[in-house]
């Protein structure tokens, strides 16, 4: 199937599809912000967890690489449920799993039971890669990338928010209870979510072998499925080096802050999360491909002006800012090709899209925790910089994708 057709329209469900309203569109980025945005407690919580259970910091450290790579199993195990079983059902069931593994986190005494509750929530969090293109489904006609762009709005700020909110909490109540108060809003998010969605029952009737077989079916076929994962997938390795280290960073010598401000700190990303809304209309008006290319660019002088971030929080404020909004283009504009590529397969699509996005953070976090251990600031800064590059090579190759497609078609 040709990657050539525009997003805007392949995406555009039929007459009989209801359109979801404003609100429970606003819902649903809500949901969304809650499922990502519980792996990312942990971040700025580590040293506080490493004092609080009797562990180092890089053994804490190892929370933020179990929750990504579980999320990247659920991904890949969970999400293709959403082309074989009723999705609003579905998105219900994974969020209250999902709490049930944030309350787990809550209660754990030992860094095993922690382990444990991190990695059940990563599993089941993936609820949010079943709204994503639920989003893009119910969309009014032409307006696929504005409705996923405001629901990606919603998961990214969440990812951003998730931080200050931890680290006030942290200072308030003690870690754990960051975890608790994430367990009731997840809970309650979900039912509230019941009552609203519309029922989503899949297009076909399709065994789960036949679903995960169809996984390598669409790689093989869909080059552009393959470039855009790898361009998500190394996108957000670069950004999970910063997320990995950044409070190693402004906890240590140079900056001595606290949970709460290393946690406000992340509030200056939550500006660059509103690039997923604006991603999302250059993407109805068929610009994604200068959108990604603008990314990849942003990606290397974010990294630049971190770098430099070592010794001056301003500029660590403004490669913060400039990398979240980097990550943003990258990935509402990926979501947009994807998309369009097999329409009445969007769960299988996202679910190999994501699942190459959080294998590549889960190999940031463990590159970034490296080259932290062995080379510090410098090392973490160089290898953001050297994945960036990655980035923009892939880039290059998706563009000549993109015009061997068009000729085809053409």
């Amino acid at each position: 199937m040709s990657s050539a057709r525009p997003a805007s329209h392949s995406a555009t469900p039929p007459a009989a599809t209801p359109v979801l309203p404003h609100g429970t569109l606003l819902l649903m980025a809500t949901a969304c912000g809650l499922c990502a945005g519980a792996n990312y407690f942990n971040q700025p919580l580590l040293h506080s967890m490493a004092v609080d259970l009797g562990i180092s910091e890089a053994r804490a450290a190892l929370t933020v690489t179990l929750a990504q790579v579980s999320y990247a199993l659920g991904l890949l195990l969970l999400v293709p449920l959403g082309d074989m079983l009723e999705r609003r059902r579905l998105v219900l069931v994974l969020m209250l799993l999902a709490a049930l593994g944030l309350l787990g986190s809550g209660m754990a005494s030992s860094f095993g039971l922690l382990a444990a509750g991190t990695v059940m929530t990563g599993l089941f969090s993936v609820a949010a890669q079943v709204l994503v293109p639920m989003a893009a489904s119910f969309a009014a006609p032409g307006a696929s990338g504005r409705a996923v762009g405001l629901v990606m709005s919603g998961l990214l700020t969440g990812i951003l928010a998730a931080r200050s909110v931890a680290g006030v909490l942290s200072e308030l109540g003690g870690w754990n209870a960051v975890y608790w108060t994430g367990a009731l809003a997840m809970a309650a998010v979900a039912l509230a979510l019941r009552r609203v969605l519309p029922q989503a029952p899949p297009a076909q009737r399709i065994g789960y072998g036949a679903v995960m077989r169809s996984l390598l079916t669409l790689v093989r076929e869909q080059p552009r499925l393959r470039s855009r994962a790898l361009i998500g997938g190394l996108g957000f390795a670069t950004v999970s080096v910063l997320f990995s280290t950044m409070a190693l960073l402004l906890a240590g010598p140079a900056y001595g802050l606290g949970d709460a401000q290393i946690g406000l700190i992340g509030l200056v990303g939550v500006a660059g999360a509103l690039m997923a809304n604006m991603a999302g209309r250059l993407a109805d008006r068929g610009l994604e491909q200068r959108t990604t290319l603008a990314g990849g660019l942003l990606m290397l002088l974010g990294w630049g002006a971190l770098w430099l971030g070592a010794s001056s929080l301003w500029w660590f404020l403004a490669g913060l800012l400039i990398v979240d909004a980097a990550l943003q283009a990258l990935h509402i504009s990926n979501q947009n090709v994807i998309y369009a590529l097999v329409p009445s397969a969007r769960s299988r699509v996202n679910a190999v899209y994501m699942t190459g996005y959080f294998i590549g953070a889960s190999l940031g976090s463990a590159i970034g925790s490296y080259a932290w251990l062995h080379w510090g600031w410098s090392g973490a800064s160089a290898a953001g910089l050297a994945l960036g590059l990655a980035t923009l090579g892939v880039i290059a190759w998706d563009r000549r994708l993109a015009r061997q497609a068009r000729q085809a078609a053409a």
